[in-house]
């Protein structure tokens, strides 16, 4: 069995203009299945996490993919199967976390602190898939042949 494994661009880049809104503590791009694609850290931050490390993004991943499919499994008891979730909001006494869909098998996070305009970072959130939304999508994989 052959196969070759490619490095995913990092995509943190992206996530710049999100964290210079005032209030955004970080920002995330993760695949649908938990990985990491992408992650940027406001400046000049203090706290417990006032850069998050490539070892945090990537358990961020993981996290959000547990928290969209829980999402998803309560729309789905709720609304019925065909319900899909657009958008997630995590309320903690330290701030807010927003997850949104951000193109096929990508989901966009960001961090906020609690005096945070939650609706303009939500809106910049929706902006920003539109604008690079292309560069945001994670297609699953093809499937692996028996031949393979």
């Amino acid at each position: 069995m052959t196969g070759t494994i490619s490095r995913l661009p990092d995509l943190g880049w992206m996530l710049r203009p999100l964290t210079e809104i005032p209030g955004v503590r970080h920002a995330v791009v993760v695949s649908e299945d938990g990985l990491r694609l992408g992650h940027a850290s406001a400046e000049n931050l203090k706290g417990p996490v006032s850069e998050l490390s490539v070892a945090e993004a990537e358990s961020l991943a993981a996290a959000s993919a547990a928290l969209t499919m829980t999402g998803r499994s309560t729309a789905g008891l709720l609304f019925g199967g065909g319900s899909d979730v657009r958008q997630l909001m995590l309320e903690s006494d330290q701030g807010f976390v927003l997850f949104t869909s951000a193109g096929v098998g990508a989901q966009l996070g960001a961090a906020t602190e609690t005096d945070a305009d939650v609706g303009l970072v939500a809106q910049q959130m929706q902006l920003l898939v539109v604008k690079i939304g292309s560069h945001l999508s994670s297609h699953p994989r093809d499937p692996v042949s028996p031949s393979s």
